[in-house]
C-alpha cells in the first residue's frame, strides 16, 4: 500500500514537473515562433488589423531580399560582427587565461584585493563607463572604428573571464605543477601543457560567453561607430527601421538569421565541454 502511493507520488511529481517545463517552453519559445511565421509572410499580411498564427500565403522573399546589398547590407553587417565578436572572444580568453593563472597560482602582494574588485566594473551601469571609455578611445584616434569596439568588449568581460577561469585553475592540484618544474617545464610550459588540456571547458565557456556579449552588444556600438560600413548587425538592423526598406518579415528573417551563429556556437561547445569531461573521466 506504502509502494503503492511512493510511486503514486513520484509519477504525480513528474507529471507536474514535465507540464510545468512545457509551460516554460511555450513561454519562452513563443516569441521566437512569431518571428519565423512573421518571416515568411507578405508584408501586407504582417501587418493585418486581424493577424492569422501561420501565413496564409507563404512567401521566402524576405531571406532573399535580405542578402540583396542594394536593399540591405546584410552580410557587411555580419562580417562586422563576426571579426570584431571573434577578435574580442579571443583575446579576452588569452589575456584571461594568463590573469587566472597568476591569481589562482602566484603568490604576490595585492592578490587577494585583486580578486576582491573584479565586479567591481559590474556595480555600474554600461552607461556610466561611456564617458571614459569615449575620452580613451577619441584620444588613441580609435573613434569609429571595429578596433574601438573589440576594445570595449574586452573591458566588459574580461573581469568574468578571470573570474570563470580562475575558479577552473584553482581546482588543479599544485602537485601537479611541481611535478612538472621537477621535470624541467617553466610556468609558461606549464600553463600550455597542463593548465590549458585540463581547463578546456572551462576556457570553451569564457569564449562562448565572450563572444555572445560582444555579438548581442548595441549600447557601445551605436557610441562608437558612425559609418554605416563599420556597423554590427545590432546597429545594422536599428537603421534599418529608419529606411524605406523597411518591412516587418524582412526584419523578422534577419533577426532570426543573426541569433543563428550564437545558437550554433552554444551547440558546438556543448558537445566539445560533454566530450571533453567524457575523455578526462576515461583518463582518470
Amino acid at each position: 500500500m506504502a509502494m503503492a502511493s511512493s510511486k503514486k507520488s513520484r509519477a504525480t511529481k513528474k507529471v507536474a514537473f514535465y507540464t510545468g517545463l512545457i509551460c516554460l517552453l511555450t513561454v519562452s519559445l513563443f516569441p521566437f515562433f512569431i518571428m519565423l511565421m512573421t518571416s515568411f509572410k507578405s508584408p501586407k499580411e504582417a501587418v493585418a488589423t486581424n493577424p492569422t498564427l501561420l501565413p496564409q500565403h507563404w512567401t521566402f522573399k524576405h531571406y532573399v531580399d535580405m542578402f540583396n546589398p542594394d536593399i540591405f547590407p546584410y552580410l557587411s553587417y555580419f562580417k562586422n560582427s563576426l571579426t570584431v565578436a571573434l577578435t574580442a572572444a579571443s583575446l579576452a580568453v588569452v589575456i584571461g587565461i594568463f590573469g587566472a593563472y597568476a591569481l589562482s597560482k602566484l603568490k604576490f602582494m595585492g592578490r587577494t584585493t585583486i580578486n576582491a574588485s573584479f565586479y567591481t566594473v559590474y556595480m555600474f551601469s554600461g552607461i556610466l563607463l561611456v564617458v571614459p571609455l569615449f575620452k580613451i578611445i577619441s584620444g588613441l584616434g580609435l573613434y569609429d572604428t571595429k578596433t574601438a569596439i573589440i576594445i570595449t568588449m574586452i573591458v566588459q568581460t574580461l573581469p568574468t573571464a578571470i573570474f570563470m577561469l580562475k575558479s577552473y585553475f584553482d581546482t588543479i592540484p599544485d602537485d601537479l605543477e611541481e611535478a612538472a618544474m621537477i621535470d624541467g617545464l617553466n610556468r609558461v610550459q606549464i600553463i600550455f601543457y597542463i593548465v590549458i588540456p585540463l581547463s578546456i571547458s572551462g576556457i570553451i565557456s569564457v569564449f562562448v560567453y565572450s563572444f555572445m556579449v560582444a555579438w548581442n552588444d548595441y549600447l557601445f556600438a551605436s557610441i562608437f561607430l558612425s559609418d554605416s560600413a563599420n556597423f554590427t548587425l545590432p546597429i545594422g538592423l536599428n537603421a534599418l527601421f529608419s529606411t524605406p526598406d523597411y518591412v516587418w518579415g524582412r526584419m523578422m528573417a534577419a533577426s532570426l538569421v543573426t541569433a543563428l551563429p550564437v545558437v550554433i556556437m552554444y551547440a558546438v561547445s556543448e558537445h566539445f565541454i560533454k566530450g571533453n569531461m567524457t575523455e578526462g573521466g576515461v583518463k582518470g
